[in-house]
């Protein structure tokens, strides 16, 4: 007869909320008692965010012809760059943390769709100031929503091909 534990730990449940853990022996028969037991692998959102950027960086590769356009988001920031990636150099670069974009907003938390729309359009004059017209998106393994997808609106409209 197999028993089921009801331990509720988080990270030893199914996605239906039964527990995973298994207990075969029954104290009424004469066998050896085995247990078996079956975890769930439980991931981050870190881990998850890791997984997608590797993923997306086996297929987006920057070249002379055509640079990768680099998103790193954090709590306060927005950073984007635009990068070679066969001379592993960097060509162009914006941020909240420029003087332009940080004087213009007056922001104590993080950045907002509006900032980042400012990003995106300072990014676009920088490279277009340097001849770059055509770059291959790299969101960074952030959802395309929200503060990435603004920036990357804000950049095609302001010249950059992609």
């Amino acid at each position: 007869m197999l028993t089921l534990h009801a331990a509720l730990n988080h990270n030893q449940t199914s996605f239906l909320g039964l527990p995973l853990t298994l207990s075969l022996p029954d104290p009424h028969l004469s066998f050896p008692s085995r247990s078996l037991s079956v975890e769930a692998k439980a991931c981050t959102r870190t881990e998850d965010h890791h997984a997608r950027h590797s993923r997306i960086r086996k297929k987006v590769e920057g070249t002379p012809d055509r640079p990768r356009l680099c998103v790193f988001r954090s709590n306060k920031h927005l950073y984007v760059q635009i990068i070679d990636d066969l001379k592993m150099h960097t060509l162009a670069s914006a941020s909240t943390m420029q003087k332009p974009v940080s004087e213009e907003f007056d922001y104590s938390s993080s950045p907002t769709i509006e900032v980042a729309k400012k990003v995106g359009e300072s990014i676009a004059k920088s490279c277009l100031e340097k001849g770059i017209t055509k770059v291959a998106f790299d969101r960074g393994g952030y959802p395309y929503h929200g503060r990435i997808q603004a920036l990357a609106n804000s950049a095609r409209e302001n010249g950059l091909q992609f």
